[in-house]
């Protein structure tokens, strides 16, 4: 019984806590909150985490294979990418990555909320593509983490 209580314990303290990661100045996270319209060509992606499960979690995030950065609760990314294609945006998961494919058109900022979910061993995470209110008004709470190396 008492290695039973240890297993949740340790378990639980997974998504308790709190992890963090390398943020951005507040003036470019400011900056980045204007939703200003992509450059030329591009179509801009915010990809956000809120709070809620697995806050002691960080999840590796890519853009097209390359390397976005790892979140953390409260925070966003933005990137910029080409225009009129789809991409496709990847979570680290517990087993393998969790892909969205997004078809993106040019002058238009698309909005990719990440989840945690629970798991065998440790949380899991996804990705949903929210509506353009709900990810301002989200993003709008958040602060901008730096892009960065991907623990994988």
């Amino acid at each position: 019984m008492l290695k039973k209580l240890i297993i949740v314990a340790l378990a639980s303290s997974l998504f308790t806590g709190c992890a963090s990661v390398p943020m951005e100045s507040e003036a470019v996270s400011a900056k980045a909150k204007l939703f200003s319209p992509p450059s030329d060509g591009n179509a801009g992606l915010y990809i956000y985490r809120s709070s809620g499960l697995g806050t002691a979690l960080k999840k590796d995030i890519w853009v097209d294979g390359k390397c976005l950065g790892e979140t953390a609760p409260n925070m966003f990314f933005y990137e910029e990418v080409k225009g009129n294609t789809e991409h496709k945006i990847s979570t680290e998961s517990e087993f393998s990555p969790n892909d969205l494919l997004l078809n993106t058109e040019s002058g238009n900022n698309y909005f990719i909320k990440q989840y945690m979910k629970p798991g065998v061993f440790v949380g899991g995470a996804g990705l949903e593509k929210v509506d353009e209110k709900e990810g301002k008004a989200d993003v709008s709470e958040l602060e901008m983490a730096k892009k960065g190396v991907c623990s994988k």
